[in-house]
């Protein structure tokens, strides 16, 4: 009997602790006076007008930004290989002392291929050919924690056409900065 009126008791007491002075039936206040300037000199955050919803400016070479000055970040291969070229090396050497030289620097290497075969074999190639590039940094020394190899197939083709032309600008590897 006395866990009942203790148990009674408890359910009460949480219950009245839940309990909040705000009254559901109300209706809310609204701010009725939208289009009225705001006074002279006053400014919301980042110096805009209180109450505006202004436009986000993006740099869209952010991104871009670090990253050895003046060297590619793009390696291309032949069809359906994941073999660097010759020609790429001295791309890869200065990406590679690039990384190494800034503390916790990350890079993530992203395979891509052309159109043509199917979705599952082209994400195993574009795979293949970021971790060539992977694999090329950690002969030079990067530390595998700080390259990451993603593959992105067909997916994300860097120009659009069904010809040889767009199909070798497509069969490469690219260089990002995290």
């Amino acid at each position: 009997m006395k866990k009942r009126v203790f148990l009674a008791a408890a359910m009460a007491a949480v219950l009245v602790a839940c309990s909040s002075g705000v009254k559901l039936d109300d209706v809310p206040v609204e701010d009725r006076k939208a289009g009225v300037a705001p006074p002279e000199g006053a400014t919301g955050p980042g110096g805009g007008v209180p109450g505006r919803v202004e436009q986000v400016r993006v740099d869209p070479a952010a991104g871009d930004k670090a990253g050895p000055a003046n060297v590619a970040r793009i390696i291309y291969f032949d069809y359906d290989s994941n073999e660097i070229k010759p020609q790429f090396q001295q791309l890869i050497e200065a990406h590679a002392r690039f990384i190494k030289a800034g503390n916790g620097r990350r890079v993530v290497i992203e395979g891509h291929t052309d159109e043509r075969g199917g979705s599952e074999y082209n994400l195993a190639l574009g795979q293949r050919r970021s971790e060539a590039v992977r694999r090329a940094f950690g002969l030079l020394g990067v530390p595998d924690a700080q390259v990451e190899a993603v593959s992105l197939g067909k997916e994300k083709p860097a120009v659009e056409g069904h010809d040889e032309s767009a199909w070798q600008q497509n069969r490469r590897a690219e260089i990002a900065y995290r």
